[in-house]
């Protein structure tokens, strides 16, 4: 009798695979969805993905084309890997396309989407993205940051240098990161901070790498809700765990602001946490505006502003280093325009093309962002498929940069491809998105692109370049780290050389 229970079941569960199969079959038929992978019951397309995500899009969309429609679980994803399909996502259905999708991981660390890069469109992100744009991003805000900006890269320069006369290895990967955070810090907050101001275990850098790795890594509460309270990963008591640091961080510098007002009432606020402080204190924000919201914008100037800079400056020095012939020629142009006798100025970055062309070059082969997400507010047609709203639609701006459709030789870095070229990086041409475009395009990008350019250019001009222990150049790792960011998965390690006639 048991068996015969046991066959009834397994019979059952047969037929209700078999119908639901059918369902899906007939629902992607009659929605006319994109090409898709062949998927598996429950869990969809989720074995296909491994802990690079933006390769193994590329890989699927090689075979399956430039719009893939995929399911994560329950999650539908649409894939896009060509400059076309782009351009429909982020410029023809832009005002569809334009909102965010919601995670887990991001829902905590951002105060429910209180923030910038992760609130839903409307009234509250305009007027967000407007304030930070004006108060921290705008030209003649970057311009009374220069000086300081001056002294924190004179100041590495010639930490720099010691280690040149003793023949040091230097880690450049550290170095930078420090150096962008120090100058991040001091805009946002008015000053710097140690490791232990964050995390008495883990350095500064290393918090804010650990919360960009775990934010991206595929959560299955995301695609399974109804196993979300279960946490099967971990990954929600982890990042629990680092937005309490982060809330604690926030929460202690909002106090000194206050605290500092008490004792200095007719000081007006400078800082970019002034501003918001004000703003909240005054009431007059035209909108609600607590310290949850201060705290969910202060962490994106925070995170946002530090990692991608640096991880930029870390890929061009990579790929300067693994192609000494183009250090040479980059060198040669700063030299003729700098001398060897000063540091270079901002005022001379404008003069130097190759080095514009360095940068277009290493942000094509690496976008610290691969992946530029969105979500459907409400169903669209990209290329004569139907896009269901609540879809989230990924730009894989990472396999585009490597399209050889696109790209003649697309694998080798080679920054003359850009001389003559009038193609731009900030949203303009959909063959080059680092900074993305449209109504979700990086509000930091002026200011990121001046850092970045301002960096290489003082690293390579004082400084000759030597990779440690024999080393060939063409035996350097580039071997990626995945999460919201795409790092070095090993630091840049190399040994300096001054170059400048006069000590820093």
């Amino acid at each position: 009798m048991e068996c015969i229970w046991l066959l009834a079941v397994l019979a059952l569960a047969v037929f209700l695979h078999f119908l639901n199969n059918q369902w899906q079959r007939k629902k992607k038929i009659e929605l006319h969805l994109p090409p898709a992978p062949k998927g598996l019951p429950i869990i969809g397309h989720i074995h296909l993905l491994g802990k690079n995500p933006h390769q193994d899009f590329r890989r699927l969309a090689q075979q399956h084309g430039e719009i893939m429609y995929m399911r994560l679980g329950s999650l539908p994803i649409v894939v896009v890997s060509s400059p076309a399909a782009a351009e429909l996502v982020l410029k023809t259905h832009d005002a569809v396309l334009s909102d965010r999708p919601h995670y887990l991981s991001t829902t905590r660390l951002t105060y429910g989407h209180r923030d910038v890069i992760f609130a839903p469109c409307g009234p509250y992100w305009c007027n967000m993205r407007k304030l930070c744009t004006l108060e921290l991003l705008s030209g003649p805000k970057i311009n009374e940051f220069q000086p300081m900006r001056r002294a924190e890269l004179g100041l590495t320069v010639e930490g720099i240098r010691r280690a040149a006369e003793g023949r040091e290895v230097v880690d450049v990967s550290a170095r930078v990161a420090e150096l962008v955070g120090d100058m991040n810090c001091l805009m946002v907050f008015g000053r710097k901070f140690v490791d232990r101001d964050l995390d008495e275990e883990l350095g500064f850098k290393d918090v804010i790498d650990e919360t960009t790795r775990v934010a991206a890594q595929p959560n299955l509460g995301d695609y399974f809700p109804s196993v979300a309270a279960l946490d099967l990963q971990g990954l929600n008591r982890r990042i629990k765990k680092l937005s309490a640091t982060f809330d604690g961080f926030l929460d202690t510098i909002i106090d000194d602001h206050v605290e500092k007002k008490e004792q200095e009432k007719e000081k007006k606020g400078w800082y970019f946490v002034d501003v918001m402080m004000a703003i909240m204190e005054s009431g007059g924000a035209g909108f609600d505006f607590d310290r949850r919201h201060v705290k969910a914008v202060l962490l994106d100037m925070l995170i946002g502003g530090i990692d991608t800079t640096a991880t930029t400056v870390d890929w061009i020095m990579s790929e300067l280093m693994k192609n000494p012939t183009v250090m040479k020629k980059l060198q040669k142009e700063i030299e003729e325009v700098v001398g060897l006798d000063q540091m270079v100025d901002k005022s001379q970055l404008s003069s130097f093309k190759y080095l514009g062309c360095v940068v277009k070059e290493s942000l094509r082969l690496h976008p610290v962002a691969p992946l530029l997400a969105h979500a459907a507010q409400e169903e669209c047609e990209l290329m004569g498929y139907n896009i269901p709203g609540k879809t989230h639609v990924f730009v894989n701006v990472w396999a585009i940069g490597r399209d050889s459709q696109v790209w003649p030789d697309p694998e080798t870095f080679f920054p003359e491809r850009f001389l003559g070229s009038n193609i731009d990086l900030r949203g303009r041409d959909f063959q080059l998105l680092p900074f993305g475009s449209g109504r979700r395009s990086c509000p930091g990008l002026q200011l990121g692109l001046m850092i970045v350019q301002s960096v290489v250019a003082q690293l390579v001009h004082c400084f000759d370049w030597e990779l440690p222990d024999g080393m060939l150049p063409d035996q350097l790792d580039m071997s990626e780290k995945y999460g919201m960011v795409i790092s070095r998965a090993k630091h840049l390690m190399a040994i300096p050389t001054y170059r400048l006639n006069k000590i820093v």
